[in-house]
């Protein structure tokens, strides 16, 4: 019997992202259809543990300009609509989604501001090159001089502050709509 993965998602007008949370992944297997269907398989762990999802998306896709990278820890899609338009649900049916199934918000973007990874997604990377990595294994003997330490940690500092803010906008609008909401 097999499992269900985890799988977020996300969408553009143009685009469908899907990310497949599977670490260490083997024999992986992914088709995709014109009219939709996608389907994915894999196995991990030493006991080589099979994983399958099958998802009927919410309308039709371009296949040839859609890409896949599989990663160490992911396997993320890029799956170009075949017409431009906002779905109003990733899958097809009157059901909710699946519980493995949840929203990228890193990647997320509303119709009126979809400004997030653009036109060749990541800056058109070739994502078959980031496999062997140098300077990843921590052997790396890098003379980082004061200043640039220094600026590094005014830098992180200020992302940090950014992040707190964020936090404190999200809270603010979840307020807002729970006040909102009708009670029950």
């Amino acid at each position: 019997m097999s499992r269900h993965p985890e799988v977020k998602w996300a969408q553009r007008s143009d685009k469908i992202y899907l990310t497949i949370l599977l670490a260490d992944a083997k024999n992986v297997q992914i088709n995709l259809e014109p009219d939709g269907v996608f389907t994915f398989s894999g196995t991990t762990g030493s006991d080589n543990v099979l994983y399958e999802v099958k998802l009927e998306l919410y309308d039709k896709v371009n296949v040839e300009a859609s890409k896949l990278n599989t990663g160490v820890r992911s396997i993320l899609c890029v799956i170009e609509k075949a017409k431009k338009g906002w779905w109003k649900k990733l899958l097809r049916g009157d059901g909710k989604l699946p519980h493995y199934i949840k929203v990228d918000w890193d990647k997320w973007a509303e119709e009126d501001e979809d400004d997030g990874p653009t036109a060749d997604d990541f800056g058109g990377m070739d994502f078959s090159k980031f496999g062997n990595m140098g300077g990843m294994d921590g052997d790396d003997d890098l003379d980082v001089s004061d200043d640039e330490e220094a600026e590094t940690a005014k830098t992180g500092d200020a992302i940090e502050a950014l992040d707190v803010e964020k936090k404190d906008e999200e809270v603010s609008e979840v307020k807002e709509e729970t006040e909102k909401a009708p009670s029950t």
